[in-house]
């Protein structure tokens, strides 16, 4: 479960660069939300593969409410003017609707993980 979950993760993140380099606007900038806690869902995977859809789905949608909120604070754009990575990992602003782009995306990455833990049964005869 562990490869599964890196390869999805680095393949999260070469889905979020291809959005950002073909699509702008609202697309991009939702999308870019959806994945961002499809990644966060794939390092949850990652750290503990034997957690179920349901709790990885609530962790990470609680993760990355926890980095918007914060970001009412002010901390993270603060350190996201002095580096880019800081700013990749916690946004800048806080906009409400970023809230329900992180249950979306914590949604799908569930239905990817319990289609894929399914047993094959074969092609249909």
């Amino acid at each position: 479960m562990r490869v599964a979950a890196a390869v999805a993760a680095v393949l999260t993140v070469a889905a979020g660069l291809g959005v950002r380099a073909v699509a702008g606007g609202a697309f991009a900038k939702y999308a870019g939300d959806a994945l961002y806690t499809v990644l966060v869902y794939a390092l949850v995977v990652l750290v503990a593969p034997r957690l179920r859809p349901l709790p990885v789905a609530v962790a990470a949608a609680g993760l990355s409410w926890a980095v918007e909120f914060y970001q009412l604070t002010g901390v993270p754009d603060e350190l996201g003017r002095r580096s880019a990575l800081a700013r990749l990992v916690l946004g800048s602003t806080f906009d409400p609707p970023d809230l329900f782009w992180y249950l979306a995306g914590a949604a799908l990455a569930a239905a990817l993980h319990t289609a894929a833990a399914r047993p094959w049964r074969g092609r249909p005869r």
